[in-house]
């Protein structure tokens, strides 16, 4: 085991996908994303990521040297961003400042997303808006893995959504979730240690309920959370995240992914308000209100503070990376 400095991790990162196929600004933008979820404690979306990045790379499914363009056609309010075929991240970089100055001057702006392919925590696309004092919510589908409530064969994609809130004094509320019953990566991560996981999280490729994470990833399926009620919401994400955004829905993907591709070209899209902009003036206060009311009736932790925990932690003691997961880095270089 050792521990590594954020840079140092991030440098490392960087050149494994530069040596895979990544341009340098790219990579720099996507390694920093990876390095980022781990230093929070998302095991399951950072550093394992690194591989299903460079399996994508390799299959040429994508293309790591995009450069995505802004549509100059985009509404007042719209910022509208073609990824070419290439990462989100990238694409959401180069959105930022238009939409936070959209947002700022109108009250609220819309980012939205075409022709990429996620592959990360979604809360790190949010955080950035809150912290410019912007409620963020961002939708992303994927690639079909979900049984609708009442279907037969996985038609949605696990589809995450985050919601980050401004705080005046503490770091922002995030929250980041999939769809499904749990994500796709906390299934992977927990096929790769051996555990099982939960009944109702998903079914065998029989279509039998399982809670062997290796026979959902073998041919099986993901249900999505809360029955019907979570189907709809996969639903919702689907079309906010693919129709809105004219990009593939989860289903038209599933079946030209080439071999070897962790990733699809599907769509993500980002809404932002500004509190102040629209008569929120009192919109913190009313934040700690309910927040502390929740911690009064015996709520230990609030959403997302212990990625503050950890990333704290990290920050001062390092970023501890298995030696079996740096021999995985170095054996890309």
């Amino acid at each position: 085991m050792a521990l590594m400095t954020f840079d140092e991790l991030v440098h490392i990162v960087r050149s494994v996908f530069v040596r895979n196929g990544m341009s340098d600004g790219n990579a720099m933008i996507i390694a920093t994303n990876c390095v980022s979820a781990e230093r929070d404690g998302a095991a399951s979306h950072g550093l394992f990521r690194v591989s299903q990045y460079v399996s994508s790379l390799k299959s040429g499914a994508v293309d790591g040297h995009a450069k995505p363009a802004l549509d100059p056609d985009s509404a007042a309010s719209v910022v509208s961003v073609d990824a070419r075929n290439g990462f989100a991240q990238p694409a959401l970089e180069l959105s930022r400042q238009p939409a936070i100055e959209k947002a700022r001057a109108a009250g609220v702006s819309i980012v939205t997303i075409r022709d990429s392919h996620h592959l990360s925590a979604l809360w790190l696309d949010v955080e950035p808006f809150a912290r410019a004092k912007l409620v963020a919510l961002a939708f992303v589908n994927s690639i079909p893995r979900v049984v609708p409530w009442g279907g037969q064969e996985p038609v949605l994609g696990t589809n995450p959504m985050a919601f980050a809130v401004p705080r005046e004094h503490e770091p922002p509320l995030i929250f980041d979730q999939a769809s499904s019953a749990m994500a796709f990566g906390e299934i992977a991560l927990a096929a790769k240690t051996g555990h099982s996981v939960s009944s109702g999280v998903g079914v065998d490729r029989h279509g039998q309920p399982t809670t062997i994470a290796q026979a959902i990833i073998d041919g099986g399926a993901l249900l999505p959370f809360g029955g019907h009620k979570g189907s709809a919401i996969t639903l919702m994400v689907e079309l906010l995240a693919a129709a809105l955004t004219g990009s593939n829905f989860s289903f038209e993907v599933g079946s030209s992914v080439a071999p070897g591709t962790r990733t699809v070209r599907t769509g993500e899209l980002v809404i932002l308000i500004d509190p102040r902009r629209i008569g929120a003036s009192n919109f913190y206060q009313r934040v700690d209100v309910i927040l502390d009311k929740l911690m009064a009736s015996g709520v230990k932790r609030l959403p997302g503070n212990r990625r503050h925990q950890n990333r704290m932690r990290s920050l001062s003691e390092g970023i501890a990376v298995s030696d079996a997961m740096l021999a995985t880095l170095n054996g890309y270089l």
